[in-house]
């Protein structure tokens, strides 16, 4: 093309040229009026060509600035005006005014070139990993990142001077993506890339669900396929250990099988309101998990770590494992908090909340001193007080310390362990000063219930694990025994298991590693989720398992099972009715006697 000046400086040197054919003109004596005014009838003068000529080169020129700026002038900026067009760039998204100069192509070949792009070829989709945190990998900054889609790699800006352009020109690498607003661009020409077949990398880095996906992520049945070829369950899929963080990962696991919590978080647009790093990398996680077009057969939980870790404020690292059962509880409280500006009732409270009551009595002090202690007093009269819980601990009976036969696993049914919550078992509390007892009824079971069976006591030197087995049905637990009865209530209180943590190993942290068993109901199998692995298992082999947290759903009574319930209701009702009538003796006709018979 044809390197011209300015449209400014062209501009005056028009007004110049015509100056310069005006000023003779004006010059002209009367004396020679006549004869200007036969030259002005003859055909126009070369000046007056030239100028015509000048003008037709700026009106070609116009798209087509120099090379090297921005504002369409000539000559390089100065180095103390790029530095700061750069810093500009990397803090707001201003590279369309900052590139515009730069390139070469006008407006009708970028919007040829934007559906035609001759670099998709060499996009490498088995180098993209969307899952760590989006910072550009010079500066560090996640301001205004792009993702090179041949390396993989971060990069600030894309303007002139920035790092996404000066990797294009080093590189030879060309298309990119706006890791924020999803756009694609090639660079060093930059204009923005439309085409259809780049839909998979949107649809990789941020998964949207309809409400038909949600319905497939937890009834269907097909199995998705990963760049190098392995199937995996969308839903079910590893999770990345990335040092100690295997505790953080089976929580993850089993509250993605709570299909109203998994939900919500499945739709961006439930928790739009709340902006902290908290919650929105926790929804970003369940969706890669549930995306039925990753790339790889797993997921790296990286972004949701590092908000974990700043949130509790490095109470939970993922260089140091912790108990799973302090990280559930945190984490619940802790989305619970968050949600709760925009939610009267969070979606934590609604699923996993119930209720109990504790009924506590002091006991007089058993030692023998000379102070009288009045037993009817109200110090020792029972009270009661109301209390919500989100887990439910259970106690597991103590171990033998001594064992005949080494070989002999100590085993407990699940329902003897549910026992301390009947209302009427008792069980002793010490202070400082006082003994307590306290006696626990379950006034409300929620529709989720999380439990955690009590395995591990700390003590000043160690920590103990008992390594009883606690045995429990999958299926059909009916807890309605341990929820005091009313009239309008026939529940049986039926749940089935879910999920399932197990603890396998030392008790001491990083000694031990921690696993989950998750229900897909689509395919109606069971999974064994370690970190990376993921293996079918059977139902028979959970029951068998060192179970530390569980989950049980609670389940719909059939109109039988009603029928049969409010029967047996009537049934005792008529029984201590006919128990409270006396029964009244009357004397019959004497008994005849030999005579007379």
């Amino acid at each position: 093309r044809t390197c011209a000046m300015p449209r400014q400086s062209k501009r005056k040197r028009g007004k110049a040229a015509e100056a310069e054919v005006a000023e003779p003109a004006a010059a002209v004596s009367p004396a020679k009026r006549s004869r200007v005014d036969v030259e002005d009838a003859a055909p126009p003068p070369e000046p007056d060509a030239a100028v015509a000529k000048e003008e037709a080169t700026v009106d070609v020129v116009v798209d087509a600035p120099a090379a090297g700026t921005s504002d369409g002038g000539g000559g390089a900026a100065p180095d103390g005006d790029a530095a700061p067009a750069a810093a500009e760039d990397a803090v707001e998204d201003e590279d369309e005014e900052a590139a515009g100069g730069g390139s070469a192509v006008t407006e009708m070949d970028k919007e040829h070139m934007s559906r035609n792009c001759p670099y998709l070829d060499t996009i490498n989709r088995n180098v993209l990993d969307f899952d760590f945190e989006k910072l550009c990998s010079v500066t560090m900054s996640n301001q205004n990142v792009y993702a090179c889609l041949v390396t993989g790699k971060y990069f600030q800006g894309r303007g002139p001077g920035t790092h996404a352009y000066t990797h294009s020109l080093m590189t030879g690498n060309h298309v990119f993506l706006n890791l924020h607003t999803l756009k694609f661009y090639c660079l060093p020409d930059n204009y923005e890339i439309i085409d259809s077949s780049l839909e998979d990398i949107r649809a990789y880095l941020q998964p949207k669900f309809a409400p038909d996906a949600i319905e497939r992520v937890e009834s269907g049945t097909a199995r998705s396929r990963a760049l190098d070829g392995r199937t995996y369950l969308p839903g079910v899929v590893g999770l990345n250990n990335i040092k100690a963080n295997d505790y953080v990962n089976v929580v993850v696991q089993i509250l993605c099988r709570v299909k109203p919590f998994r939900n919500f978080f499945l739709v961006e647009k439930n928790y739009e309101g709340v902006k902290d790093p908290l919650v929105c990398t926790f929804g970003e996680l369940m969706r890669k998990i549930c995306n039925p077009r990753n790339f790889k057969s797993h997921v790296s939980p990286h972004e949701f770590l590092q908000a974990v870790a700043n949130a509790s404020k490095r109470r939970f690292k993922l260089t140091e494992q912790r108990d799973p059962f302090d990280f559930l509880s945190w984490l619940l409280n802790a989305l619970h908090i968050r949600l709760k500006p925009v939610y009267k009732k969070t979606i934590v409270h609604t699923l996993f909340r119930g209720t109990l009551e504790i009924i506590t009595r002091k006991l007089p002090p058993s030692e023998k001193d000379d102070i009288d202690h009045d037993i009817d007093s109200p110090e020792y009269e029972e009270k009661k007080a109301a209390s919500p819980f989100l887990i439910l601990p259970l106690d597991v009976p103590p171990a033998p310390l001594f064992n005949e036969e080494t070989n002999l696993i100590p085993q407990v049914p699940l329902y003897e362990i549910f026992n301390k919550f009947d209302g009427a078992t008792e069980k002793e509390y010490k202070t400082h000063q006082d003994l307590f007892v306290k006696k626990f009824q379950i006034t409300k079971l929620p529709q989720y219930l999380i439990v955690q069976i009590k395995r591990f006591t700390k003590n000043t030197f160690f920590t103990e694990k008992n390594p009883t087995v606690v045995n429990f049905p999958v299926r059909n637990l009916m807890l309605k025994d341990f929820v005091p009865p009313r009239d309008d209530d026939d529940s049986l209180y039926k749940y089935d298991l879910v999920a399932n943590i197990v603890h396998e190993g030392l008790p001491e942290a990083g000694k031990g590693t921690y696993s989950a068993h998750v229900l897909h109901r689509g395919t109606k199998q069971w999974f064994d989720t370690q970190d990376l692995h993921v293996d079918d298992v059977l139902p028979q082999m959970i029951t068998l398992s060192t179970s530390y947290i569980q989950i049980w759903e609670r389940q719909p009574d059939t109109a039988e099972e009603l029928q049969a319930m409010k029967q047996a209701r009537e049934d005792a009702q008529k029984a201590e009715v006919g128990a409270a009538v006396p029964v009244v003796e009357t004397a019959g006709p004497p008994a005849p006697t030999s005579m007379e018979m």
